[in-house]
């Protein structure tokens, strides 16, 4: 197959990429205060780029968000057995292992694109299944009738020099990262992205789910610009072994 090369390298980067942010994200399901992430290299210098109205420019291709603080998540006792079981499973029941959709705010180490215009900013994810975030800037409000999806509805507004993204009207399937933190179709994402200079994104994150979390739990993250790279095709239902090994490790 021509893409197993490209799968088996993704599989490997991704597990290479995703061992400090397990780690974290573990630490901080057993109770260990606030988990620090890891540093962040920042992405060449310059000044941001502009809109045509004067906005920051978010348009690039950017490599994987790392997260740089994260506290601790404040999880409700029926969320605390989940994390727990899932541990104990290896996260055997990992979707996105068996390349569904891993929703937002899971990050993954595979690059994204976004596109800016005055109205929209788009999203679109190298990895997994290829999906996409639709930004709308627009001052249109979320439809009422909204049927839960992964990726939920988002609507954005700028605040300063910072785009401010409202997403709600999730499923409950997705997990929230890694570590397999589960949350509910109450979950209300806020996400704030910040452009600091011509290379460096920063990515502030508050996750309020009363159906999951005692109080919001917050994170940030850093992702850089890709310079000299355009996005590429990942197939990830090619030579994807994980469901094998996955369902192996659940009957242990």
């Amino acid at each position: 197959m021509r893409y197993t090369h490209l799968i088996t390298g993704a599989a490997l980067a991704l597990s290479l990429a995703l061992g400090p942010v397990i780690a974290q994200n573990a630490d901080a399901a057993k109770g260990k205060g606030k988990a620090k992430g890891f540093a962040v290299e920042s992405g060449p210098p310059g000044p941001v780029p502009r809109l045509p109205d004067g906005k920051p420019d978010l348009t690039g291709i950017w490599n994987g968000q790392r997260t740089v603080t994260s506290e601790e998540p404040p999880m409700l006792p029926w969320a605390e057995k989940v994390v727990a079981q899932r541990r104990a499973t290896l996260s055997s029941e990992d979707f996105e292992a068996r390349c569904l959709p891993g929703g937002p705010p899971r990050a993954a180490p595979y690059h994204t694109s976004l596109v800016s215009t005055p109205n929209l900013v788009l999203m679109l994810f190298e990895g997994n299944t290829h999906m996409y975030r639709q930004f709308y800037v627009d001052g249109s409000k979320h439809p009422t009738d909204l049927k839960p999806t992964f990726y939920g509805d988002s609507r954005a507004h700028w605040d300063g020099e910072t785009l401010v993204v409202d997403t709600i009207g999730f499923n409950d399937i997705s997990w929230i990262d890694a570590a397999g933190h589960p949350h509910s179709k109450q979950m209300h994402l806020t996400e704030r992205f910040h452009r600091r200079d011509f290379g460096t994104l920063e990515i502030s994150i508050v996750i309020e789910d009363p159906g999951t979390f005692t109080k919001p739990w917050t994170m940030s993250r850093q992702a850089s610009l890709e310079t000299k790279m355009e996005m590429t095709e990942y197939v990830c239902n090619e030579n994807n072994q994980d469901p094998e090994h996955l369902d192996a490790a659940h009957k242990k």
